[in-house]
C-alpha cells in the first residue's frame, strides 16, 4: 500500500512540473540555406531596344523642333578621319548609357543631295569623346551608326563632347553616305569655337541642348 502511494505521489509531481521551453534560436543555429532563385515572374521587365528606323517612327517628338531644310546645294565639307575611328559600330540613335557624364545633346537634321532633296536610308556613323574629353578605344561608348528615315531625317541623342589637351576644340566625328554614293568623312563643331560650314547652332531646352545640322552629300 505504501509503495502504491509513493508511485502516485511521484507521478503527480512530474505532471505538475513546469514545462521548459527550448532556448530561442540564434543566428548560428538558424537555417542558412540560400533563398530560392528568382523566377521569370520576379525578374524586372526589360526594355527591348528598337532599330533606328523603328525609333524614328515611334518618336515623332524628336523632330518636333526640326525646321524645314535650308540648302543651297553646297556639299558638306570633308574633314580628316583622325586616329580614333572604329568600324562596325552598334546600330543605334542614342549614345547615352547609364553613368555617362556630360551635358545632354539632341542633334537632329536631314541628309540632302545637291538638289536639296532628302535622302532616305542614308548611313551616318558618329563617334566622339565623352563629356570629359575621353575616347573609348576599347569598346563602343559614344560610337554608333544609324540610317535616315523615309523623309531623310536623322537624330542623335548624346552629350556635348569634351575637348582634350592634344586638340582643345570640341567636335563630333561623322561619316555619311547616301545609298550607293561616296562616303563623306567630316566633323561637327560648336558655337564657342566655330568652324565655317560645320558649326552646329545650339538652343537650350529643358535639360538638354538642341542642335540642328543638315548634311549635303553626293548620291
Amino acid at each position: 500500500m505504501k509503495r502504491n502511494l509513493l508511485f502516485v505521489l511521484i507521478f503527480t509531481l512530474a505532471a505538475c512540473a513546469p514545462v521548459q521551453e527550448p532556448p530561442p534560436a540564434t543566428i548560428d543555429s538558424m537555417d542558412t540555406a540560400p533563398l530560392p532563385a528568382p523566377t521569370e515572374a520576379d525578374a524586372p521587365a526589360q526594355t527591348v531596344p528598337t532599330s533606328p528606323a523603328e525609333s524614328s517612327e515611334a518618336a515623332p517628338d524628336m523632330f518636333a523642333l526640326l525646321p524645314a531644310p535650308v540648302c543651297n546645294g553646297t556639299l558638306t565639307a570633308p574633314q580628316m578621319e583622325g586616329p580614333y575611328y572604329t568600324p562596325d559600330t552598334p546600330e543605334r540613335n542614342s549614345l547615352l548609357e547609364e553613368g555617362v557624364e556630360g551635358e545632354r545633346l539632341l542633334l537632329i537634321g536631314y541628309v540632302l543631295d545637291v538638289n536639296c532633296q532628302p535622302v532616305p536610308n542614308a548611313w551616318l556613323d558618329f563617334w566622339q569623346t565623352d563629356g570629359n574629353g575621353v575616347y573609348d578605344n576599347a569598346g563602343y561608348i559614344f560610337r554608333g551608326h544609324q540610317y535616315t528615315d523615309g523623309q531623310g531625317r536623322y537624330y542623335l541623342e548624346t552629350v556635348v563632347p569634351g575637348a582634350y589637351s592634344s586638340r582643345p576644340i570640341r567636335h563630333i566625328h561623322v561619316k555619311v553616305q547616301a545609298p550607293n554614293g561616296p562616303v563623306l568623312t567630316s566633323q561637327l563643331y560648336f558655337p564657342d569655337q566655330p568652324v565655317d560650314g560645320l558649326t552646329v547652332p545650339l538652343t537650350p531646352q529643358d535639360g538638354y541642348q538642341l542642335g540642328v545640322f543638315n548634311f549635303v552629300v553626293e548620291k
